[in-house]
Formats: structure tokens, C-alpha cells, sequence
């Protein structure tokens, strides 16, 4: 029964087959690497903001900076390596990402500690984007959403283990020897990725011309995807990026608790993820709006609780698993919504749709706290935002049915 559990590939009836191969796996690796860094500064931001001297909603612009960095680099990167073969890239990605934390690590001053955000952000979107479609690629057609998820689970553990380690190892160390730990680890993922994923992997697809893969972007239910990852997930960030002083300054745990308190927000974070692929397997529509509207919920509920300490670890966790159960629906949404010819450009926008969001989602949580409404009213704000993106998210699937329905009449 165990082994029959573990699954199998492509149809196959060996039991001790694994369920995703390992070029997914690598991909997984070069995920955590490229997660640690874009969350790692959440629990840094305290440290950060006081050895440049800035303010924290200064510091947390370095989010945003990312960010930006995704959302520009995501695109242009993606089109100008659409001929070169897929490992290739994946490699040049992981060297940009390793040289960009290196010098994080090294930077003299707040302008270039941010400029080398935006540096290491620019591996960010493409390497998701060609690496979800690399993952589809080698799977069967109702293991898409699940090979999506396993990649992710790569953010899931940076957030689960490399973000707390780091909050951790900054407090001990500094800050700026969590970048060099960070460096590190782009070193290994380069390596893995290197050895595992196949150097023939997407060479063979047809070569698609620069007018067919940007036509996807005049596609209705692409676009609509696109802001439903926005808003959808700029809630999160409202609340994430300022979590450490949210923890301290207003629901009363201590700076040590912080790196545990991330932990929990992890496990979350995992177990989110694997549910959102298998809910998407299962029907994409209903993983969409349920995801949704269970990260708005968790959001307005930790609003209530966020001044006791227990539940508002509580929810902290629920906060993880909402929010993580959005990723393999949205990113599946928009490849689908996209079509062969367009799925890697999609692909790589929709990350950058993510980090928009988390954009968003840092500046509005900054905006809050400048008005004066207080470290309190983020989950509120956060709460507003995504309900947006479940609202899109209605709106897409309403245009689905309208669809079917003119395609079911007969013509006159």
C-alpha cells in the first residue's frame, strides 16, 4: 500500500516510480533559493531599516523594489531568451539570482542594497515562468496543476525553513550574512539544476514568432487572469512584509519569536500548496473562487484576533494555507487561458502578476501605517484587496459560461 501511495508517472505501472520526476525536483530546488531571497528581508526589516538609517516603511520599499524588478524583468527576460534551449536559461537565471544576493550582502548603503534587489529580481519571473512550463511538459495532462504545486513547493520551504533560518541567522549574525547564506544557496540550486534537469527539455517545441507569443496578452480571460493574481495575492503582502513589527509592536511577542511564529506561517504555506494543486486537478473553477474566498476570510478573521497572541498564531497558520492554495489555480488559469503559443510569455507575466501584487501589497500596508490607521488595520486593507481579486475572479468564470452557452446555440 505504500508504494502503490507514492504514486506513479505518466500512467506508468511501476510502483516504485516517483510521482514527479526529477528535473521537477530541481526545479523545486532552484525555487527555494529564489524564495528565500525575495522573503528573506520580512524578517529583516527591523535590522535593515536601522543600519541604513531609514524609516521601516522605507525598508519595506525593498519589497516593493523586487517586486517592480519582477514584474519588469519577467516579460522583457522571457522574450529575449524565448529561442535559447530551456535549460540554458534556467542556468543563466540561477547565476543572475547567485551574483545579485552576493551583492545584497555587499552593498555600502540603501540605493545599493536596493538596486541589487532589482538585480536578483530579474531572475525571478522567467525562471518560474519557463519552469512551469517546463514541469507541465513532463508530466500527463491531469498532473499539471500538482507538478505546478511541487515547483512551488520550493517558495513553500524557503518560507517554511529559509526565512525563519534567516530572521534567525541576521539576528545573530546580521543581516548582511543571511544574503551570504542566501549566495550559497544559489550556488547548490545552480548545481542541481545542472545535473538533473534534461539539457533537450522544450528544444523540440515549434518555434512560436514574437507576434504569436505577444498576441496573448489581447486576450480577455489572459488579462482577467492576470489582475486576479494581482489583487488576489497583494492581500498577503499587505500583511506579510510588515509582520515582524506587527508582532512585536502590537500583538506584544518578542523579536526571538519571531523566527518560530515564521515557521508556523510555513507549514501553512505547505500545506496550502498542496492543496491548491490537487483542488485545481480536480476543477479549476471551484479551486479558484474557494481559495479566494477563504484568504479574504482568514484575513478579516485575523483582523478580530490580532491583539491575542495564540490566535493570532492561529490564524497566522490559516493565513499560509489560503494563501498558497491560490498559487497553482492562478498560475494554471492563465496557461490555460493562453494557449500553446503564448503559455511561456503567460506563464512568466502571471509570476509577475504575483509580485505586482506583493508590490501592491507593500505599498498599500506602507500607505496605511504613514495615515496614521496603525499596524491594525492591515488585515482589513489586505482583506479589501483580494476580495477584488475574488471579484474578478467571478467575473472570468461568469464570461466562461457565456461563452459555452453562445458556442452550445445552434446558428440561425
Amino acid at each position: 500500500m505504500v508504494l502503490l501511495r507514492c504514486g506513479y508517472l505518466r500512467g506508468s505501472s511501476h510502483p516504485s516510480e516517483p510521482r514527479m520526476p526529477p528535473a521537477v525536483l530541481a526545479l523545486t530546488a532552484g525555487a527555494f533559493g529564489i524564495g528565500t531571497t525575495e522573503f528573506i528581508i520580512m524578517g529583516l526589516l527591523l535590522q535593515v531599516a536601522a543600519e541604513m538609517h531609514v524609516s521601516v516603511p522605507v525598508a519595506g520599499l525593498l519589497i516593493s523594489g523586487y517586486a517592480l524588478g519582477v514584474f519588469v524583468g519577467a516579460p522583457v527576460l522571457t522574450l529575449a531568451t524565448r529561442r535559447m534551449p530551456r535549460k540554458s536559461v534556467l542556468l543563466a537565471l540561477m547565476a543572475i539570482f547567485t551574483l545579485g544576493n552576493a551583492a545584497c550582502a555587499l552593498a555600502p548603503n540603501y540605493e545599493l542594497l536596493m538596486a541589487a534587489r532589482v538585480l536578483t529580481s530579474l531572475a525571478h519571473g522567467t525562471f518560474f515562468g519557463v519552469g512551469s512550463v517546463v514541469a507541465t511538459s513532463l508530466v500527463a495532462e491531469d498532473k499539471r496543476a500538482s507538478a505546478i504545486a511541487t515547483m512551488f513547493i520550493g517558495l513553500t520551504v524557503a518560507t517554511l525553513l529559509g526565512v525563519p533560518f534567516g530572521a534567525w541567522f541576521g539576528l545573530m549574525l546580521g543581516w548582511r550574512a543571511a544574503f551570504w547564506a542566501v549566495t550559497v544557496i544559489g550556488v547548490i540550486a545552480f548545481a542541481v539544476v545542472a545535473a538533473l534537469v534534461p539539457g533537450h527539455v522544450g528544444n523540440g517545441d515549434k518555434p512560436v514568432s514574437l507576434a504569436e507569443e505577444v498576441s496573448v496578452l489581447g486576450r480577455p480571460q489572459v488579462l482577467l487572469g492576470l489582475a486576479m493574481t494581482v489583487f488576489g495575492f497583494a492581500g498577503l503582502f499587505v500583511v506579510f512584509t510588515y509582520i515582524q513589527p506587527i508582532l512585536t509592536r502590537f500583538t506584544g511577542f518578542s523579536e526571538a519569536a519571531v523566527s518560530p511564529i515564521l515557521l508556523v506561517f510555513g507549514v501553512g504555506l505547505a500545506i496550502g500548496n498542496v492543496a491548491g494543486g490537487k483542488l485545481a486537478d480536480r476543477g479549476l473553477a471551484g479551486a479558484l473562487i474557494g481559495t479566494l474566498a477563504a484568504l479574504a476570510m482568514v484575513l478579516l478573521g485575523l483582523a478580530a484576533v490580532l491583539s491575542v497572541k495564540i490566535p493570532a498564531v492561529v490564524l497566522i497558520l490559516l493565513l499560509g494555507i489560503a494563501a498558497f492554495a491560490t498559487v497553482a489555480p492562478l498560475q494554471l488559469r492563465v496557461l490555460e487561458a493562453a494557449g500553446p503559443n503564448g503559455r511561456t510569455l503567460a506563464s512568466s507575466l502571471n509570476i509577475a502578476a504575483f509580485n505586482l501584487g506583493n508590490a501592491l501589497g507593500a505599498w498599500a500596508g506602507g500607505v496605511t501605517i504613514d495615515r496614521g490607521l496603525g499596524l491594525s488595520a492591515l488585515p482589513l486593507v489586505a482583506a479589501g484587496i483580494t476580495a477584488v481579486g475574488l471579484v474578478l475572479a467571478l467575473w472570468s468564470l461568469r464570461l466562461d459560461r457565456a461563452q459555452a452557452a453562445v458556442a452550445a446555440c445552434p446558428a440561425e
